[in-house]
């Protein structure tokens, strides 16, 4: 089982058959980089971010932001030497074998899927504030939020639903099944928007930053309290790395990077610190120009006490910046700059949907892979006559997406998604040392420089952030792993073409959707 390794060999001989023009440097890649990390986390999560950490957020943007770029190191490395579809589980297959490359693939399918209902419930929040800004209307809240979740029960006192949510995620799934083609151009115009956006949020919010609104500085402290979980700064880091993720974008360029030893390290460290300064800038921004929150402290959002909390301040005609859910669009309300939250609104509204967009693309990629190496059902990879997308596989990954996004709020899917993510970044790095081990002497366009400390730290920070995420989320991973390895031995490990003998070299990629923003 762990001996079922994907011939390197053969992987490598795919990529020769369609090699790519080298011809990326280190401006290009950067500005790829900082278009693929800035979206949903930044507009979306600071509000549930700032809950768990109060002012001390800051420091939760710059850990999260050092694990990400140890991991983009790892992670480069073995895109240089492995340039093919299916990122991080086509990685594991050709070093730690098919069982853990499962896992990865299945992980890999958590994250995406439950990413893309994160964002969909963000672009709801939006949505609906933008709405309730220029119209006055806005929906009742049983029907634009879904309930709140514990280990403890249910609580539909807040919401039952949200339909908004239900309704961006099943029509990006339609986009996505007909195929159409957003272009290369049209998506640079989004980035750009999301980008003067935030500009203008951070031109407007730091003229108006109280020095008093930073104390306390770490209300929860760096862990939280004793006896709570995903609480404090780390806490915070655990959920805000979903605001970071993207950044494979530049590592999976490295095949068509001039230079990549060189390109590869500007561009992964220059996008990732960019990003962090604007998120540090937004962030102090946000929190300085209306304070973080009056809510008790010790409190998880989405949690049905912060709910009831949140409610009772709006009842006094209160709503603090952890409990909105169009964060940077109310505190711009708030200091009297309507008209540049209803635009900050409208760039979410705009943007969000191409993120999700791209969340559901890259589920299908992964499922696809996984398919196309028999260990699943070969008929959920079935090509539309007509629209030539995987339009079986996008209509069921659409429809648990809109699922989860109706009835999980913002916070709670971010964290779920992060545990799919750590562990496929956690398994990249410990694949990266396995590999300099086992064949040190295979050519890699891209050495991870000062691989044994830069891997280990990435090994740690996953581990110690995925440990920091509340404990409902922690045990999503292993319960989804439980299901995936009964999938894996009722049918991939009896139809895997690696078990059978079957690894020709015919992977070529002409088979796969194309990229719906190419």
């Amino acid at each position: 089982m762990f001996g079922r390794v994907k011939s390197l060999d053969a992987i490598l001989a795919t990529a020769e058959k369609k090699s790519l023009h080298r011809s990326l440097g280190p401006v290009q890649l950067t500005l790829l980089g900082v278009g693929a990390i800035i979206g949903t986390g930044i507009f979306v999560l600071t509000a549930a971010a700032a809950q768990k950490a109060g002012p001390g957020i800051m420091w939760s943007f710059v850990i999260a932001g050092a694990v990400c770029a140890a991991a983009a190191l790892c992670y480069s490395e073995l895109a240089s030497m492995v340039p093919v579809s299916g990122s991080a589980y086509t990685y594991s297959y050709a070093v730690v074998g098919e069982l853990l490359a499962w896992m990865v693939g299945w992980a890999l399918i958590l994250e995406y899927a439950v990413a893309a209902s994160a964002v969909s419930v963000g672009w709801s929040g939006y949505f609906m504030g933008l709405l309730k800004s220029l119209t006055g209307f806005e929906l009742p809240p049983s029907l634009s939020a879904g309930p709140t979740w514990s280990l403890t029960g249910v609580d539909f006192s807040h919401g039952i639903i949200n339909v908004p949510a239900i309704v961006v995620a099943l029509a990006v799934t339609a986009l996505l099944m007909k195929g159409t083609k957003e272009s290369a151009t049209f998506n640079a115009i989004l980035v750009a928007i999301k980008v003067a956006a935030l500009t203008m949020f951070v031109v407007l919010t730091i003229p108006a930053i109280k020095g008093e609104h930073f104390a306390p500085f770490a209300p929860n402290g760096w862990f939280g309290p004793a006896g709570t979980s995903g609480l404090g700064i780390v806490g915070a880091a655990a959920s805000i790395f979903f605001a970071y993720v993207g950044f494979d974008a530049v590592s999976t360029a490295a095949e068509e990077t001039k230079n990549p030893q060189r390109n590869v390290p500007i561009g992964l460290i220059g996008s990732l610190a960019i990003c962090t300064v604007f998120y540090l800038l937004v962030a102090g921004g946000a929190i300085g120009a209306i304070g973080a929150q009056p809510t008790a402290l010790a409190t998880q959002p989405g949690s049905a006490e912060f709910t009831a909390q949140c409610a009772a301040l709006a009842k006094q005609g209160s709503t603090p910046l952890v409990c909105s859910n169009e964060a940077l669009a109310h505190v711009l309300r708030s200091i009297n700059y309507t008209w540049a939250g209803d635009l900050i609104g409208l760039a979410a509204n705009l943007a969000l949907p191409s993120v999700i967009l791209m969340m559901l693309y890259g589920q299908t990629r992964i499922f696809f892979v996984m398919a196309r190496d028999g260990l699943l059902p070969e008929k959920l990879a079935t090509i539309h006559p007509k629209w030539k997308t995987p339009y079986i596989v996008t209509f069921i990954t659409g429809v648990f997406v809109a699922i989860a996004a109706a009835l999980l709020p913002v916070g709670q899917l971010a964290d779920i998604s992060n545990s799919g993510t750590l562990f496929a970044f956690f398994m990249v790095s410990i694949a990266v040392l396995i590999l300099r081990v086992r064949d040190p002497h295979r050519v890699r366009p891209f050495r991870t420089p000062l691989v044994w400390v830069v891997a280990l730290f990435a090994i740690a920070g996953c581990l110690m952030l995925f440990f920091n995420l509340p404990f409902e989320a922690m045990l999503v991973l292993p319960v989804w792993g439980a299901i995936g390895l009964a999938v894996y031995f009722a049918y991939g490990y009896r139809k895997s073409h690696v078990g059978r003998g079957l690894v020709e070299v015919h992977e070529s990629d002409a088979d796969l959707p194309s990229s719906p923003l190419g």
